[in-house]
């Protein structure tokens, strides 16, 4: 059994599909379907139904995944952590968020600490930030909702409470609460489903008798905030992603208790770094340091 079997193995299965694996792995189709077969005489066993060109894990192809995903991340953090110790090349964290209106000034305090470490940050849907923390292609993820998996450590570092923002003008302008029947005919602007808080908020709505009519969904949360400032819809945003400088007002919900938590996540397969768990502490401190100033 050999390293490229597995690799092209690890790419079949994601696919199921020869012909795209093959444009993914720059080799031509014929070749790859030989290393497969070749793969399968070796285990004495079949990893997928084919019907025509169509392939599908089977029960043995799934078992074998997990553990060739799991063999190929060790042998990669190896590399890592050789890299690491010798400091031969410069670090870079990657970081996958659903949740980012935290993330500029977590990263202005770890930088004050460690000007030296780059940072490559990709903004996902749960789902997708999901798939790359299994594969143990991050260091770490900060999500809302937390995520729990066999082989992620989930740390909660912060409960925000979900505010409704409403620009200057509004007729809620100035209250201190309101209830969620009072935004029943409101227009709002939010992020897509499967995005940061939009599943929780909506779901929150219907408990109080309504669909909250959304006039803009997109995947960029920092924008929210000046579409409510220009007046094109109110919007359920987290105490966190607050800003001072926009012409907003925010208001406390009286009779539903809608926060989020902020969880950091990592794969516990994966080598953590010097500077990633310096990182991790630094988040943590964030989050303590935000509580203690609202306290």
């Amino acid at each position: 059994m050999e390293l490229l079997q597995l690799q092209y193995f690890i790419t079949v299965a994601r696919t199921e599909h020869m012909t795209e694996a093959a444009q993914y792995l720059h080799v031509t189709q014929s070749s790859l379907s030989k290393t497969i077969q070749r793969l399968e005489e070796d285990l004495g066993v079949a990893l997928f139904d084919r019907t025509g060109r169509n392939l599908r894990l089977n029960e043995a192809g799934r078992l074998f995944l997990r553990r060739t995903q799991k063999a190929l991340l060790e042998l990669e953090q190896g590399k890592q952590e050789i890299r690491d110790l010798a400091h031969r090349e410069s670090i870079t964290l990657e970081l996958a968020v659903t949740t980012a209106s935290t993330l500029p000034g977590i990263l202005k305090e770890f930088r004050k600490q460690r000007p030296d470490i780059q940072f490559h940050v990709q903004m996902l849907a749960l789902q997708e930030m999901t798939a790359l923390l299994e594969r143990g292609e991050v260091d770490f993820c900060l999500s809302s909702p937390p995520v729990q998996g066999e082989d992620i450590e989930c740390q909660i570092v912060h409960k925000d409470p979900i505010m409704v923002a409403v620009p200057e003008g509004h007729r809620l302008y100035g209250r201190k609460y309101v209830s969620l029947n009072e935004l029943a005919g409101e227009a709002f602007v939010g992020v897509r489903t499967g995005y940061g808080i939009r599943d929780q908020v909506d779901a929150a709505c219907q408990s109080a008798g309504f669909v909250p009519r959304y006039v803009y969904e997109g995947d960029e949360p920092a924008r929210l905030g000046t579409l409510v400032a220009m007046g094109i819809g109110i919007a359920f945003m987290p105490g966190t992603a607050r800003d001072p400088y926009e012409p907003i007002h925010y208001i406390a919900l009286e009779d539903y208790e809608l926060s989020r938590e902020i969880a950091l996540l990592w794969n516990c397969n994966r080598y953590i770094s010097q500077a990633a768990m310096e990182f991790r502490q630094i988040v943590v401190d964030y989050f303590r340091s935000t509580h203690e100033s609202t306290d």
